[in-house]
């Protein structure tokens, strides 16, 4: 099964980014594609959904499976292909703007071609939303197309982990398994020790792996986790003081809370629900 839409290229480019094409290919065994140095000048990611395929670079071919992407620059040497007994179920586009080849490199997606995305079901839905989009309408809304375009490439650049090596993505796939269960118990007390005990390794250990894989510490993760909780609190339970979402959100100290609060937000608790026309303390 083949869904794909290829559009305009936009001569005078006004806005950041904008799809040169999208789509999905499904149980194609025979899908395959080869492109020489310079022959396409735009970005492109190809994401597995499911099943499996190859990439080659540099005469070395690398295996992707389900959640796995390939990502290229404009102009470069380009070889994938799918499994023939497993086809995978892929998921593209292309696509082009002003600045962004600034963008990518800035934030490091010049140092890998290969890449594993954290939380699929968000990924998956942008590509859904632009390719529904571009199915139904084409280029009859393009500020809206460039709108779904940035939605894809912000999904990509936030979930997005480079794959270094069959080690190190073993290693990663543990740690993206337990960010949904430190999710659910981030208000819990936080104990390094309990955490790194259920991934079998050391505090030291798992702190150095955590890190590589979200850029941040396992507190920093934690205390997001926290405040992202206690902010949809503040909103929610308007009778319930300050004080009480606090120590509800894992921070028995209403001062230290406060200022982790506003670290994050700029204002204070109670300032964020004046935000809203609550005015409980």
């Amino acid at each position: 099964m083949k869904r794909q839409i290829h559009l305009l290229t936009l001569p005078q480019m006004p806005f950041f980014c904008f799809p040169e094409s999208v789509g999905i290919y499904q149980n194609d065994p025979e899908h395959s594609v080869s492109r020489k140095a310079g022959a396409m000048n735009n970005f492109n990611i190809h994401y597995v959904a499911s099943g499996k395929g190859y990439v080659e670079i540099d005469n070395i071919v690398h295996e992707l499976r389900a959640g796995e992407a390939v990502l290229y620059f404009p102009m470069q040497q380009q070889r994938y292909y799918s499994s023939e007994d497993d086809p995978w179920d892929i998921r593209w586009f292309h696509f082009y703007g002003n600045g962004l080849q600034h963008y990518m490199v800035e934030r490091g997606f010049h140092t890998s071609a290969l890449w594993t995305i954290r939380q699929t079901d968000l990924y998956e839905q942008a590509h859904e939303a632009l390719l529904q989009e571009a199915e139904k309408h084409r280029m009859l809304h393009p500020a809206h197309l460039s709108t779904l375009t940035y939605a894809l490439i912000s999904a990509f650049v936030e979930q997005a982990v480079a794959l270094t090596g069959s080690k190190s993505n073993t290693s990663n796939s543990r740690i993206l398994e337990l960010l949904p269960l430190m999710q659910q118990e981030a208000v819990k007390p936080f104990s390094l020790e309990d955490w790194s005990g259920r991934l079998g390794v050391s505090s030291y250990y798992f702190c150095k792996l955590f890190r590589s894989v979200m850029e941040m510490t396992p507190m920093e993760f934690i205390t997001r986790c926290r405040l992202q909780a206690a902010k949809q609190w503040l909103l929610e339970r308007k009778e319930t003081t300050v004080g009480q979402i606090a120590e509800e959100a894992g921070y028995p100290s209403v001062s230290y809370f406060n200022k982790r609060f506003m670290e994050h937000e700029g204002m204070t608790p109670t300032a964020y629900r004046r935000l809203y026309g609550i005015h409980k303390n």
